[in-house]
């Protein structure tokens, strides 16, 4: 501030710089202190009625009142117990989407790196026109293709499987994209020097390209990740029963607590909430330990040359 200052001609026009600024970074900070209250608010809601018993929201419901903290000794496990002792099998969801999670992930971080590393760096005929196509396919809705899946994945038996549910969305247009913009700004010096000194395309792709461009896979990680847990439409259309070989259910976290809440504890809200809880946190805990990488990946993609 005082930088600033020396070129007020009076000390007036320095008090009134001063007021304003100071007033101009109080509403600043007062309009993100309650934005931010505002987002958190339904997380705050969220935890402390999933640690409420049934009995005591009940009562505050009658009341029309709504506590926003609980006493130590009021704390209730009991919901969270109902979720993973149900005879819907809630674990064997959490599992299910664990493992669509991870593989899905794995799987489209593979072909986006090869995918965006040929746009990128390799030169075959068409490879321009192609481009251009992959990227008008990204103003279809995703919902337009539902049908022409499900069709494909029921004709290759794949109904109630894993492959279903981890191999149909294993390419990503927007991440080729995403990733062939940060490999376009890794200087070509590199990839020539790498050529000199006798390496192959797929040597200085693991060696170098990927290694610049690490805050980019981490994003589109934790993306494809979040957007793998969270689906509902496609997993409750072609994985709603049991599989055909191991009998064992495949609904995932999405579907499978939807059905829990309309059936079992349809009357139940603070299971309800719990569950809720138990899907979020994951998600909550990725990006609160990533957020770090996902601000990196989409400020700086790539390097510059």
């Amino acid at each position: 501030m005082a930088q600033h200052e020396m070129y007020f001609a009076s000390e007036k026009e320095r008090k009134i710089w001063r007021t304003k600024f100071i007033i101009s970074r109080v509403l600043l900070f007062t309009f993100l202190t309650l934005f931010a209250l505002f987002i958190l608010l339904p997380f705050w809601f969220m935890i402390v009625t999933s640690l409420k018993s049934s009995d005591a929201y009940q009562i505050e419901q009658q009341r029309k009142i709504l506590r926003l903290f609980i006493p130590f000794n009021e704390i209730s496990f009991l919901n969270f117990s109902k979720i993973f002792g149900t005879k819907g099998n809630f674990g064997q969801y959490f599992l299910n989407t664990a493992i669509v999670a991870i593989a899905s992930t794995a799987f489209t971080v593979v072909t986006s790196v090869l995918a965006a590393f040929a746009f990128a760096r390799l030169e075959f005929k068409g490879k321009n026109l192609l481009f251009t196509i992959f990227l008008a396919t990204m103003m279809v809705p995703g919902e337009m293709m539902i049908i022409t899946n499900y069709q494909t994945a029921i004709s290759l038996q794949w109904a109630n499987t894993f492959a279903a549910l981890i191999l149909v969305h294993g390419i990503s247009v927007f991440y080729i994209f995403y990733l062939r913009q940060t490999f376009q700004q890794i200087p070509n010096e590199l990839y020539l020097a790498s050529k000199v000194d006798g390496y192959g395309e797929f040597h200085y792709l693991v060696k170098v390209m990927v290694p610049i461009a690490m805050p980019t896979i981490v994003t589109i990680i934790i993306l494809n990740m979040m957007g793998s847990w969270n689906a509902y439409i496609w997993p409750n259309l072609i994985a709603s029963g049991t599989n055909p070989i191991t009998g064992q259910d495949m609904k995932l976290v999405s579907n499978g607590l939807m059905s829990l809440f309309t059936s079992e504890f349809k009357s139940e809200d603070t299971v309800k909430i719990a569950g809720s809880m138990v899907v979020t946190a994951p998600l909550l805990l990725v990006f609160i330990f990533f957020r770090k990488y996902i601000m990196r990946g989409v400020s700086r993609s790539g390097i510059k040359g």
